[in-house]
């Protein structure tokens, strides 16, 4: 079966948002451009991870140009978006791998988010070969988002991605982890039950 890849050069709308309520929320990518919208569920530390990352690598595209890069510092407030996902919000697909890069030629983010594979070397090859195998842009791969922005609406993704991610359930002020809204129990107080 050839790989589907859900391609958005450029895409209208490039979000990462939810699902549910915190404590349980879905977390997805979606992008949507000229009457089709993909969505794809991931864990929320790839959400994370995918911002800072975002954020980190247009950093180091400004620092090389010289500041000369069509890369802002902050994201622009002409292009955030706060609207939430488009519905019905369909998974094409969970994603496994991610990858970033920048287009210097295209002056673009490129984002590729990739299916869960089951990894499962052939017979004469080690793991680290299996996986370098899977990377490869091959016609029989699993299901891609690919999506290619602009430095300013990639800006604007990290920003929201990360606002998303944080505005799950609050961390106890002694532990960290999340409270419920009927509290949880801390560790940090032997055992018993803290509430806010």
């Amino acid at each position: 079966m050839s790989r589907q890849v859900f391609l958005y050069d450029p895409p209208d709308r490039f979000i990462a948002g939810t699902v549910g309520l915190p404590g349980r929320r879905t977390f997805f990518l979606q992008a949507t451009a000229g009457g089709r919208t993909t969505s794809v569920a991931l864990e929320k530390a790839q959400v994370e991870a995918l911002a800072e990352r975002i954020d980190e690598l247009l950093d180091e595209v400004v620092r090389r140009s010289g500041g000369n890069a069509p890369v802002p510092a902050v994201a622009p407030s002409e292009v955030d978006d706060t609207a939430p996902l488009e519905t019905p919000v369909e998974e094409e697909f969970r994603v496994g791998t991610m990858a970033l890069a920048w287009d210097g030629e295209g002056e673009r983010m490129v984002v590729e988010a990739q299916a869960i594979v089951e990894l499962e070397p052939d017979a004469d090859e080690d793991l680290a070969d299996a996986e370098e195998r899977l990377l490869q842009d091959d016609e029989n791969g699993p299901p891609m988002l690919r999506v290619r922005i602009s430095g300013s609406m990639a800006r604007s993704f990290a920003k929201r991605a990360l606002e998303v991610v944080n505005a799950g359930r609050p961390p106890c002020p002694l532990c960290s982890l999340p409270l419920d809204p009927e509290g949880h129990v801390c560790p940090r107080q032997n055992g018993y039950r803290r509430s806010e």
